[in-house]
């Protein structure tokens, strides 16, 4: 009897996720907290929505750039661990050839079997090493374009995520109306950013999208009535 071919689908894309994540929820919520005080202490839509955009693009431009640098350091920890791996395996042999079969063993092999997996494994010097880095250590060879696409990603992101609390400024509405609209929208676009972010983390929908929209909306909120207290005392 004919079977059906057995396909597994794997999300392979969590690195871009990530990032997609970090830009898109700090978006959200700076510049939504931002205009928002704002709000509270000034009249001027234009001067939230000029004040907003350049919290974007300074926001942007750290976030890309906090993501482009950890990526790097990613890259030189992995190269600085697989150096020391080399030289561990060329100067203490007998000590990394026990740590293989202790690996192997944690697998549940024995006897010959074992013995025929770790000799596999150390018959390479490059194999070796790399199993030692991935089973021994967990890590994995990072994407030599990982720090650009980062960066980009992460930055990307921010600017796409930071526009939607601001687009209501810029039809120049009282500044109580723009800031209703604002609040409703960006929300909603919360709600929906903890949901799909739930689907690819594999937590609840409906407990990451009222996380994300209480985070959102407290920062917000926080952020109006310091502004309308500080503005009531005069301060300018």
């Amino acid at each position: 009897m004919p079977q059906t071919p057995h396909t597994e689908q794997h999300f392979t894309g969590s690195e871009t996720v990530r990032d997609v994540v970090i830009g898109m929820s700090d978006a959200l919520t700076v510049p939504f907290a931002l205009a928002a005080g704002l709000s509270g202490a000034v009249a001027s839509s234009g001067l939230v929505l000029v004040a907003g955009l350049a919290e974007v693009a300074a926001g942007s431009i750290a976030m890309g750039l906090g993501g482009f640098l950890a990526a790097r350091s990613d890259a030189e920890s992995y190269r600085s661990e697989l150096a020391r791996e080399r030289q561990e395996v060329k100067e203490l042999p007998e000590i990394e050839t026990e740590e293989v079969r202790e690996i192997f063993s944690g697998y549940g092999l024995q006897g010959d079997a074992l013995e025929q997996a770790t000799q596999a494994v150390i018959s390479n010097l490059d194999s070796w090493v790399q199993f030692m880095m991935r089973n021994e250590l967990g890590l994995e060879e990072p994407d030599p374009s990982r720090a650009p696409k980062s960066a980009l990603t992460i930055g990307g992101s921010y600017v796409l995520g930071g526009l939607i609390p601001l687009a209501p400024y810029v039809f120049g509405w009282p500044i109580g109306e723009a800031l209703r609209i604002s609040v409703i929208v960006t929300l909603l676009a919360l709600a929906v950013f903890g949901a799909v972010k739930a689907l690819f983390t594999g937590v609840s929908v409906v407990g990451s999208a009222l996380q994300t929209t209480l985070v959102g909306g407290l920062a917000a909120g926080a952020a109006f009535l310091i502004a309308r207290a500080v503005s009531g005392l005069g301060v300018s």
